[in-house]
């Protein structure tokens, strides 16, 4: 088999395995042994997307599509984000100080400053769905700055930045899976349409599970413990750096 017909392959294993597993830690009970063994395979996934989207990248560049090609950029660069920041809240949730420490305002400058561009560029091109998409990237940034601040009063700090990161990513591995699966399961429909369903639905719903999630888990409550007890394992392995 040809290398890149290879890379095509295994990005696709790799989101089907995110997708799969995105639903199932979702329906599981939180921080139940299923819920996090399932959260190690799934954000091992993205980290499986990423390296794979990387190459991708090349091939798209190489076939004259630069406007698919930096889209596609940015799209790896809100993913890696995501699974950096869903990872790094469960591992430093019991020092915030570690969290919101310079990779932290690194990858938030990165994602605004991606996110600004793709706005830019949009606007200039006359592509709504770039200023769209381009505009999520710096409203995270701005996230950002707001989580950091309320952080300081908000004993659930590392909860909400890690429910929030891991629907970020649930975004994206829902827009590859709908452009991709719904081409093939609607022939018929306008494509215009369907990209159109395909990444503003899983946007839309992306607001809609914050918004339960805020409600059920992001209220503060002063006698409960909000930390997991120092006997909990990690939900996701502690790399050593």
């Amino acid at each position: 088999m040809e290398l890149a017909k290879l890379i095509v392959l295994a990005h696709l294993v790799a989101g089907t395995i995110a997708l799969a597993c995105f639903w199932t830690a979702g329906l599981a009970k939180k921080g139940s042994p299923l819920h996090r063994r399932v959260g190690q395979v799934y954000l091992l996934a993205m980290v499986g997307i990423v390296l794979t989207g990387i190459p991708l990248v090349l091939q798209v560049t190489g076939r004259g599509q630069p406007v698919s090609a930096l889209f596609l950029t940015y799209l790896l660069v809100l993913v890696g984000s995501g699974t950096w920041l869903a990872w790094r809240a469960i591992r430093e949730r019991r020092d915030r100080a570690a969290y919101f420490g310079h990779m932290y305002w690194f990858v938030a400058a990165l994602t605004a400053g991606s996110g600004l561009a793709m706005v830019a560029f949009g606007t200039q091109v006359g592509a709504v769905l770039l200023q769209v998409f381009g505009g999520v990237g710096v409203l995270g940034g701005i996230g950002a700055i707001t989580s950091w601040r309320r952080s300081a009063t908000d004993p659930k700090w590392w909860l909400k930045e890690h429910y929030g990161a891991m629907i970020g990513n649930g975004v994206a591995t829902h827009i590859a899976f709908f452009g991709i699966g719904l081409r093939s399961l609607l022939p018929g429909v306008d494509p215009q349409v369907l990209q159109l369903f395909s990444w503003f639905t899983p946007l839309a719903g992306a607001f809609i599970a914050a918004w339960w999630l805020n409600r059920r888990y992001g209220r503060a409550a002063a006698k409960t413990q909000t930390s997991p007890p120092s006997s909990q394992p990690s939900p996701v392995p502690r790399l050593n750096t």
